[in-house]
């Protein structure tokens, strides 16, 4: 799952970036409002950090999540800033913002804010998604459950079946996938999301990634049996 944090501090950044990445989130990192709109207009995040004090001014960060929702942008947005006041966490909310934290502030509620977040953005409050064939996905421990047994993932098969779950009954292209689990990122080839999903298909079953002929993949129990390819 790919997040983004608007942050000029390095070092803040930086810490962020790496506290994130441990709970398995891929983590980008935008220095400014503007390149944080450009990034932020570019690529489908699933949550957006945004530092209220940033090169451009004392509100920018308020501004760009003001302008993003304008331009229908609708991911959720988690405010930092060191302004603790009441009047600033209601001016971040009234912009648009769906959560705001101050500074300094632990990780442990960082995490547990962005998480809950994301939660409520699928419109559930379980750290649990059900797929098809009885599997559970552990949003908590990035793993697939079944009648007690686990499977662990990695970071990328974890988010791709992820993707899948969280879109059920959409056929992503490999193009689709590449962008939305490798954003930025180039020399991806479109061969290495075959071996992924067949890597995922080992560790779950064959039947909960459906192959779509000639188009790409998406979640299994969803086409009638003639219709699947393998």
């Amino acid at each position: 799952m790919r997040l983004l944090l608007v942050e000029d501090d390095p070092h803040i950044a930086e810490l962020l970036q790496e506290g994130l990445g441990e709970e398995g989130y891929d983590c980008d990192v935008a220095s400014s409002a503007v390149q944080g709109q450009e990034l932020a207009r570019m690529f489908p995040y699933a949550l957006l950090i945004l530092d209220v004090m940033l090169p451009e001014g004392q509100d920018a960060g308020y501004q760009l999540g003001q302008q993003l929702r304008a331009s229908g942008v609708q991911i959720p947005i988690l405010y930092l800033t060191a302004r603790s006041r009441v009047e600033d966490r209601v001016q971040g909310l009234d912009v648009g913002g769906d959560d705001y934290l101050g500074k300094p502030f632990a990780l442990s509620e960082l995490r547990a804010r962005v998480r809950a977040l994301i939660r409520r953005s699928r419109g559930t409050a379980r750290n649990e998604l059900s797929l098809p064939g009885g599997w559970l996905l552990d949003l908590a421990s990035r793993s697939v459950v079944r009648r007690g047994t686990r499977s662990d993932l990695s970071r990328r098969e974890f988010a791709l079946l992820e993707l899948f779950a969280l879109h059920p009954g959409r056929v992503f292209t490999r193009s689709d996938i590449i962008e939305r689990l490798w954003a930025g990122e180039s020399g991806v080839e479109p061969k290495v999301i075959d071996v992924y999903v067949s890597i995922v298909r080992r560790k779950t079953s064959e039947d909960l990634i459906d192959t779509v002929r000639g188009v790409g993949y998406r979640l299994g129990g969803l086409l009638e049996p003639e219709a699947r390819t393998p």
